[in-house]
């Protein structure tokens, strides 16, 4: 990653993501798309894998191949940073639905349960026994 211009910021961006030069996998393929003949001789499109999540971005958007190595590796962080933020999101969802199910109910509305429950059990009450003994 030596040879990438704006080598620092980015660099440091991967370091805060825990990204290691070993943990991604870089190929260099033939483009694809409208550029006639510079595309179909020059392998300038990069295809960068992240191995521990398997994450993989393709970058064209470029002539320049260290151009594309430099966007491909600002992309991919991109998108590890939303992965960990839907990851962080989840969960803090799921501790507040668990705390809205444990947390106590209001007084009100216990006392409207049981008037409810009073009321059911009235009509029942005034049903009679079930089976013809009486």
């Amino acid at each position: 990653m030596a040879d990438l211009p704006e080598d620092n910021a980015l660099r440091a961006r991967m370091q805060k993501l825990r990204i290691t030069e070993e943990d991604l996998e870089e190929s260099f393929i033939r483009g694809s798309g409208a550029g006639g003949q510079k595309i179909n001789k020059t392998s300038s499109t990069v295809v960068l894998r992240h191995i521990p999540s398997g994450i993989e971005v393709r970058c064209q958007k470029e002539r320049s191949q260290s151009q594309n190595r430099l966007v491909a590796r600002q992309e991919l962080c991109d998108r590890l940073e939303t992965a960990f933020q839907a990851a962080k999101l989840e969960i803090q969802n799921d501790r507040e639905k668990k705390r809205r199910q444990t947390r106590d109910r209001p007084r009100g509305l216990k006392r409207r349960f049981v008037a409810g429950k009073r009321h059911r059990a009235g009509i029942k009450e005034g049903r009679g026994k079930v089976g013809g003994e009486e």
